[in-house]
């Protein structure tokens, strides 16, 4: 994605394949770029679900910073747990069903873990934005339906809530109403702010 920048304001970079993250970045009305980072994802050994996704994080945002010099780099990663165990994103029908059906009834915490990386000074804003998640208690026939119908195996916790998922969560507790979709833009917005962004246009 080649976007035309304001020459007032460093070069912005949305470090992510994510469908779901671009299009949160672009209700800023910002102009930016795209770049995939290529990292292992994989959690570390005794890492908890909070370091894992801080670490994640700033990975994504220093490999595209490597690459894009002096420019401001946007790296998010999110870690979905229960009772302190790291659930991922599913992969398949089967794994998504196993996934809902231990959550059901409970509740979930989701790390959105954000790191803005300013290029021109070498400085990383970072922060994890945790929003605990109740599912409803549904039985498995309504579980299947849904994951028939939404499909949302790329999606930690395999509830996609910006779309029908939202008909299988009982409650969202959160600081951060973005954050549970993938960016947390309350979070960004401030660190943007730091890095001396504008928003507004008031001259």
């Amino acid at each position: 994605m080649l976007t035309e920048q304001n020459s007032s304001q460093p070069r912005l970079i949305l470090a992510s394949s994510s469908a779901y993250r671009k299009e949160l970045l672009s209700r800023l009305q910002l102009p930016f770029d795209v770049a995939v980072p290529a990292i292992d994802e994989s959690p570390r050994p005794g890492e908890t679900p909070s370091a894992t996704a801080l670490r994640l994080a700033r990975e994504k945002a220093a490999a595209v910073a490597a690459t894009h010099p002096g420019c401001l780099v946007i790296g998010s990663d999110q870690v979905a747990t229960l009772d302190g165990e790291q659930i991922g994103k599913p992969g398949n029908h089967a794994a998504a069903l196993a996934q809902l059906q231990k959550m059901r009834g409970r509740e979930v915490v989701f790390h959105t873990a954000l790191c803005l990386w300013d290029g021109r000074i070498g400085h990383a804003y970072i922060e994890d934005i945790q929003t605990v998640v109740k599912f409803r208690d549904l039985p498995d026939r309504e579980l299947d339906a849904y994951l028939r119908i939404e499909q949302p195996y790329d999606c930690a916790g395999s509830a996609k809530n910006e779309a029908l998922g939202i008909a299988i969560l009982e409650r969202i507790d959160s600081s951060d109403p973005t954050a549970l979709t993938g960016l947390p833009l309350i979070a960004l917005t401030g660190m943007l702010r730091q890095a001396g962004v504008a928003f507004f246009n008031t001259k």
